[in-house]
């Protein structure tokens, strides 16, 4: 995933803002509001390539796109002056990733992924959030492990900080305990007890 990170715990101090859905508050018949709001952000009249022409059909995908490009324009006056370009540089990546789904077995919910994660990937770095204290884990090997876990993200989602590293793993669905997955990194939750992998390196931990 493409990510850009501020430091969680410089944002301590705010309160929730950017996790609501844009739509309408009219209603006509059996339409509903996110059929109201059936536009992208961008002219589909230009739309290029099977996923932009997917969302321009899509009221679900076009109401996401929106949502993200509020989200996106509040994170833009959000970043210091230095991140700019670098934001700037990975929502373009973004952008590309998004198109790339047209290669995805189910392409619809590929698309649907990558807008849910990259709100919140924004919302966690520029969002007006109270931060959730973080959670320290002792690992095996004298490793350890921070978690910060967001609930009222887009997508519940936890930043996992293994020094130097950082990475933001989404919940999926599991059958047992907490289940959340980022980029090479699977962090398994069960109580007190983690089951960890980070490229490809498996162990387990134990909350402090």
């Amino acid at each position: 995933m493409n990510i850009i990170w501020r430091t969680p715990s410089l944002k301590k101090g705010y309160s929730l803002s950017l996790t609501g859905i844009l739509g309408s508050t009219l209603s006509f018949g059996l339409l509903s509001a996110a059929a109201l709001a059936a536009d992208p952000s961008f002219d589909c009249a230009k739309a290029e390539g099977e996923v932009e022409k997917m969302i321009c059909k899509n009221a679900e995908l076009a109401t996401l796109d929106q949502q993200l490009a509020e989200v996106y324009k509040a994170a833009l006056e959000k970043a210091p002056k230095d991140e700019l370009k670098t934001l700037k540089a990975f929502q373009r990546g973004w952008v590309k990733g998004r198109n790339d789904c047209w290669k995805a077995q189910d392409v619809n919910n590929c698309v649907l992924f990558s807008y849910e994660s990259r709100i919140t990937e924004l919302q966690i770095a520029y969002g007006d959030f109270v931060v959730p204290e973080p959670v320290n884990y002792s690992c095996e090997g004298g490793d350890s492990i921070t978690a910060i876990f967001y609930k009222d993200t887009q997508l519940p989602a936890a930043v996992l900080t293994r020094i130097p590293n950082q990475v933001v793993a989404m919940l999926n669905p599991s059958a047992s305990g907490s289940k959340y997955e980022g980029q090479n990194v699977t962090f398994w939750t069960k109580g007190d007890d983690a089951m960890v992998t980070w490229d490809s390196e498996g162990f387990t931990c134990q909350a402090q």
